[in-house]
Order: structure tokens, then C-alpha cells, then sequence
């Protein structure tokens, strides 16, 4: 392990075995899972699910998991990290007889709910296998009742897993295996300390397994890995172009006046299978929604304060094609994982460089394409620099064509005092009709504690 040392922020010192995505027989994607000393169940399940190829970065971290090092992996979002650590801690667990205890740490609810759909898709062929899910959103006396019998995977956001810790309901002294899922998203909002205190109530470094994965490696996130992992080996993949290369970007130059127009526009000449449109607040995910919903879209709101089951609902109706379009505040931006994505908007520019790769990667997942749309107004444009010096390249801005300025923006559809739902007009722009809308709340910008 690595003395805890905080380093001078010019000239970071790791022990570190850096393996490239550059040497060809780990670049492509033709190894096969079955080429892995996995269990024969998960084998099986495996490729029952239809996976026989390994992504890049699968290819990459699960040998190394499955030697019993640690590891400290960046690559995009959409590549495959969840199903890399996810079978690298089945294995384990099979391997122990069920005799292991993991915990799986996620920034947002909705990523930790992602996270375990598809750990349980993966350990389906393995018999007696507790996965739980501890996120805050949801009722806690459920979870004691939950927390009874021992789970072997624990997957959670950080204020749950303390909460817990603080009750006694959850122990985590006997931890194995740890993987910490969007690590420099967890820092971003702002649950550094939770996550040291959380690593001081571990077993030492040498006595578990650990798992760093993150879309990015700021210095804030190598220094965690340096202090509290075992001499982690380190793997990047694709990580000269920080975007997607699937991914067609454009930016339309418009005043504030014509961003519902065009966003109108845009909607009604694109050819749409799930639409995520991001913007910086609550009130104006509010304000975005209600002018779509108004104009005939199906569209519902997801941020922060939405009660858990209703984001879950959201998220369903909007996996399974039921809603279209999904008005998005950042505090959702990892936790959408959902495949065929096939628009992402900006209707606001985001602040902060590292989120607009966040908020485009919820599109071109999984190998497919997908486009990202971004309006640059008078009031975020001045993001648009330092966006295009953070991936490396500048990006195609042009005014948008009078085309797509909608001739007649009718007003925005109010949500009623009364508590009723507004009724929904039979629009085939809607998706299933008759169906009630929902209205969501939202938080500002990286809400501390989503979780």
C-alpha cells in the first residue's frame, strides 16, 4: 500500500502499473468471456444475457480482478464498467462460497438502481445470491428489515450506507471486495469526507479487494486511490478523446428569447427513440417541461427532490419507451443508464467542462451512435471555451436554419392547484396516449447529496 501522502497538486507521484489501450491484443474487442477462468454458472449466464465479446475496458480490468488486485480503471461512460466489476465480484463470490461481503458505492440513486439491475441480471445462475440496494429516497425501516439477513453485495449511495452505519444496521468490518462506481462524480458532489470516513471503517487495504472506476482521474481521485487502495494497477482506455467517438456533436448559437423555439424545432423535424434534455435548474426544467408538454410532447422532469419512487417511475416508463423525453437536471446526468439514447439537448450549456461530457455520454452507449445538440445562449455561453480546451477539439457551431425556429410556440401547460393531472392531448408526437403526465422537481447544479 502507499504512504498516505497528499501530494503537491503539479507533480503527483502513484505506484502505478499502467497498462495502455494502445497494445493491440487489449484494443479490439474480440476476447471472448469464455476465454476467462470464470465459473461455469456464470459463463452460462453470461451468455445467456447475449455478451460473448468484452468491451475495452473489460478486456483490460477483469483479468486483473480476477488476480486479486486492485484496480484503478478510467474509460467513458457506456463502455461496459459496470459488467467489468460486476463479474469480477460474482466470481469472487462463488470462488468463497458465498462467503464474501461487497459493497458497491454510486454518486446518485439512480445509478445505484442501474447498478444493481444489472448485478441481479448477472447472478441469476447463482443460487442464494443477496443483492441490496441502499439509497436515500427510499423507506429506511424497509431496509432494517432488509438488512436482517446478511446481503453479500451491498450497492448504495453514500448518506444511505453511513445512516445505516450510524444505526448499526449495516456493518462493513469484515468488507472484501469495494468498488467506488463514478468516483470523481462522487467527489464533485461533494462526498469526499463521507468517503473517508466510510474507508477508516473498512478492513486495511491489503485485507480487500478495490475498485476505482471513473469517467475521469482529477488528482483528487488518484490521491484517494494512493491512501486507501493496495498498490492499485492502473488501465485507461480511450482516454485521448474524452467524449465518445460514436457521438455527433453540434452547437447552435441562439439568444435567450429563441431557445424555446428552437428546442420546439428541434424536437418536432428529429427523429427521436429517448431524448435527454439537460439544463442547470429546477425552475427551468420546470419552465422547459411545461413548454413541451404544452406543445405536445411527452416529457417528465427528473432532478434531485423527486421522491424516489417516482424517479424510479420515470425511469421506467422512460426505458421502456413509454416517455420520450426526459427534462434532466446534472444530479441525473450519471444516472441514466439506458441504452438507445439516441438525443441528448443542452439546453443549457453546463458550467462546468467535465459535466458536458457527463451529461453527452448518456447517448452512444454500448457501442451504438447518437447525437449531441447543444444551445449556446447569452447567458452559458461563455462555458463554450473552456468545454472545447477540455476535449480537445472545437466543436461545429453554426446559427440554427429558420427551419427549425417553430412558427407557434403555444403556452406552457400549468400544473394544476387542484392536484388533478392535466389531460393529455391525443398528439402522435406523445407517445401511448390517454396515459396521465407527471410533473418532477429538480435541484440546482450538483446537489451535494443526491443520494
Amino acid at each position: 500500500m502507499g504512504l498516505n501522502t497528499v501530494f503537491p497538486s503539479a507533480q503527483p507521484l502513484l505506484p502505478y502499473t499502467t497498462h495502455s489501450s494502445n497494445s493491440p491484443e487489449l484494443s479490439m474487442t474480440q476476447m471472448n468471456f469464455s476465454s476467462l477462468p470464470l465459473s461455469a454458472e456464470l459463463l452460462e449466464n453470461i451468455a445467456a444475457i447475449g455478451y460473448e465479446k468484452m468491451t475495452p475496458i473489460q478486456a483490460q480490468s477483469l483479468p486483473i480482478i480476477l488476480q486479486g488486485r486492485d484496480l484503478l480503471a478510467q474509460a467513458q461512460t457506456g463502455s461496459g464498467k459496470t459488467a467489468a466489476f460486476g463479474i469480477g465480484l460474482l466470481h469472487k463470490l462463488i470462488a468463497r462460497a458465498n462467503q464474501t461481503q461487497a459493497l458497491v458505492l454510486c454518486p446518485t440513486r439512480e445509478l445505484a438502481d442501474q447498478v444493481s439491475k444489472e448485478l441481479r441480471r448477472l447472478a441469476r445462475a447463482i443460487p442464494n445470491t443477496r443483492i441490496l440496494t441502499l439509497c436515500g429516497g427510499s423507506p429506511i425501516k424497509a431496509q432494517y428489515a432488509s438488512l436482517e439477513q446478511p446481503p453479500h453485495i451491498v450497492v448504495g449511495t453514500p448518506g444511505r450506507i453511513l445512516k445505516h452505519l450510524e444505526k448499526g444496521s449495516l456493518q462493513i468490518l469484515n468488507l472484501n471486495l469495494l468498488v467506488l462506481d463514478e468516483a470523481d462524480r462522487m467527489l464533485d458532489l461533494g462526498f469526499i469526507k463521507d468517503i473517508r470516513f466510510l474507508f477508516r471503517r473498512m478492513p486495511h487495504p491489503d485485507k480487500r479487494l478495490s475498485m476505482l472506476y471513473s469517467a475521469t482521474l482529477p488528482l483528487r481521485v488518484t490521491e484517494l486511490a494512493y491512501e486507501h487502495m493496495n498498490n492499485p494497477q492502473q488501465v485507461a482506455v480511450d482516454t485521448g478523446k474524452v467524449t465518445a467517438h460514436r457521438i455527433t456533436e453540434q452547437v447552435y448559437y441562439v439568444s435567450n428569447p429563441e431557445k424555446i423555439p428552437v428546442l420546439i424545432g428541434l424536437l418536432s423535424n428529429l427523429e427521436i427513440t429517448r431524448c435527454i434534455i439537460f439544463v442547470n435548474t429546477k425552475h427551468v426544467a420546470e419552465k422547459v417541461c411545461g413548454y413541451l408538454r404544452g406543445n405536445g410532447f411527452n416529457a417528465d422532469v427528473l432532478s434531485g427532490d423527486v421522491q424516489q419512487k417516482k424517479r424510479q417511475s420515470i425511469l421506467n416508463r422512460f426505458t421502456q419507451g413509454e416517455l420520450p423525453i426526459i427534462v434532466a437536471t446534472d444530479v441525473a446526468a450519471r444516472g441514466i443508464h439506458v441504452d438507445e439514447v439516441s438525443h441528448v439537448i443542452n439546453y443549457d450549456l453546463p458550467e462546468d467542462a467535465e459535466d458536458y461530457v457527463h451529461r453527452i455520454g448518456r447517448t452512444a452507449r454500448a457501442g451504438a451512435s447518437g447525437s449531441a445538440i447543444s444551445l449556446a445562449c447569452e447567458t452559458y455561453s461563455f462555458s463554450l471555451p473552456e468545454i472545447e480546451s477540455y476535449i480537445g477539439y472545437k466543436l461545429n457551431g453554426s446559427t440554427p436554419p429558420p427551419e427549425l425556429l417553430a412558427a407557434e410556440i403555444k403556452p406552457p401547460e400549468k400544473r394544476p392547484t387542484d392536484g388533478t393531472r392535466p389531460a393529455r392531448r391525443n398528439n402522435p408526437r406523445s407517445g401511448n396516449k390517454g396515459r396521465g403526465r407527471h410533473s418532477g422537481h429538480g435541484d440546482r447544479n450538483k446537489q451535494r447529496n443526491p443520494g
